[in-house]
């Protein structure tokens, strides 16, 4: 990386102090990307297969820390700098594929709420793209000659837009859908200020009653656990008519529904999955993307992972063929990131080590030979080949930048000796899943 690199303070800020808390930085990833070329290039080649009206889903599995969140900062930034919509989420306890008490709904309304495109890459992009769908609509009347306070262009307006939600109504939720979005280009027009923020609020999924929803705006249904991502097929053929590539979703913290003790609940979300899944590849999803991050247990777990339900085992096993000899497929779903080599380690404390100085301004007191020590101190902890982490590695690493730049009479050869001589136990023990009874609920 060129050090003359002119990197806005704010990213640099952020992106140091997520670094060195643990955090995923959400902007600024492509900064610090260090190897993991090749999965890249996957996940970039399936950008292409939606951007062509295609559906796409992928598991990416790796340990904790082991870079599955970063990657998929990584691939968001890309994909939105390529025209395509994004959204995020974290499952947790509170939101999940589906469930009685709303969490399938909640996974949803995190998701509307991170809607991000190249101009809000922070979330929050909902409002913007329906009022752009709208100003394209206006646009391309515009184009055809109309003065744009006639009664003709008021017309023209009306029809384009109804036609273009109408395209919608042959969807499940569809006719709903499209009512929602005919209702809001009215109110836009009338100024109806209460109309327009009821209909983002239900296409954010925030009505809970058919009868709320029915008085404000005519609709028999709202987005629930059941049907919630029915409407998220839909919003991705209507960012395409807005004139975007197609959505993609990120769910993280995939390993959330591996913990869920209750095996009927575990399952149905399970269950839901497959359902996604199956609609992926079977093009009832046009210009849809799905991403999963996950550990090696939540996928392999004969008795609670993925593996446990017979048909996503059957259609997510690697077989015999592609596990032989630790070789790679990149073609099939699954992505199992590995541990990065030496080199790249090396490479990426030096990315740091050149961040952490353009942000306080102050050469570093570490030499290249002091930080290929600190990585061989790393590596050669105990058991460190098999449970070391890039997380674990940038921690320590940024905390011994700050050390020695806040006590310039350290040497390293003092700092590196209080460098903990083990790998984090709590860490891998969290690897091999949370400590449950063996009776299912």
């Amino acid at each position: 990386m060129d050090q003359q690199l002119n990197i806005p303070r704010r990213i640099l800020t952020g992106l140091i102090s997520s670094l060195s808390a643990g955090v995923v930085p959400r902007v600024g990833a492509p900064y610090i990307a260090i190897g993991r070329n090749r999965e890249i290039e996957a996940l970039a080649g399936d950008l292409d297969e939606i951007a062509d009206g295609g559906s796409k889903t992928r598991f990416l599995i790796g340990k904790y820390g082991s870079g599955k969140s970063f990657l998929i900062q990584l691939v968001r930034g890309y994909a939105l700098d390529r025209g395509f919509v994004c959204a995020d989420c974290d499952l947790s306890p509170e939101r999940k594929l589906c469930g009685a008490s709303g969490t399938g709904a909640a996974t949803y309304r995190e998701l509307m709420k991170n809607l991000s495109t190249k101009t809000s890459p922070d979330g929050g992009g909902l409002e913007t793209l329906v009022a752009r769908w709208l100003d394209r609509c206006r646009a391309e009347i515009a184009g055809q000659g109309l003065a744009p306070d006639s009664a003709e262009f008021d017309a023209a307006l009306t029809s384009r837009v109804y036609g273009i939600a109408s395209l919608m109504e042959g969807q499940v939720g569809g006719f709903d859908f499209s009512r929602v979005l005919f209702t809001y280009y009215k109110a836009s027009k009338e100024e109806d200020l209460f109309k327009r923020s009821a209909c983002l609020r239900w296409l954010r999924g925030e009505y809970t009653t058919k009868t709320e929803a029915r008085r404000d705006l005519g609709v028999g249904s709202v987005i629930g656990d059941d049907n919630w991502f029915d409407y998220i097929k839909l919003f991705a053929l209507f960012v395409r008519q807005v004139g975007f590539k197609g959505l993609v979703c990120f769910f993280d913290e995939c390993v959330n529904l591996y913990k869920t003790v209750n095996r009927i609940s575990r399952e149905n979300n399970y269950e839901k999955l497959l359902s996604m899944y199956n609609d992926s590849l079977q093009g009832r999803a046009p210009c849809l993307g799905l991403v999963f991050g996950g550990t090696p247990a939540f996928l392999e777990d004969t008795r609670r992972g993925l593996y446990s339900y017979e048909a996503l085992k059957s259609r997510l096993y690697d077989g015999r063929i592609a596990s032989a000899g630790g070789l790679t497929n990149l073609m099939g779903p699954i992505i199992r990131l590995k541990r990065m080599s030496d080199n790249e380690l090396l490479a990426l404390c030096g990315r740091i080590a050149i961040l952490h100085e353009k942000l306080h301004g102050v050469p570093s007191r570490l030499t290249p030979g002091e930080t290929a020590q600190f990585l061989k101190i790393c590596l050669d902890r105990p058991g460190a080949e098999n449970l070391i982490t890039p997380r674990e590695i940038i921690r320590e690493y940024i905390t011994v930048l700050d050390v020695m730049l806040q006590n310039p009479q350290a040497t390293f050869a003092q700092v590196s000796g209080n460098i903990s001589p083990t790998p984090d136990v709590e860490k891998a023990n969290a690897e091999n899943g949370p400590i449950i009874s063996d009776f299912d609920v």
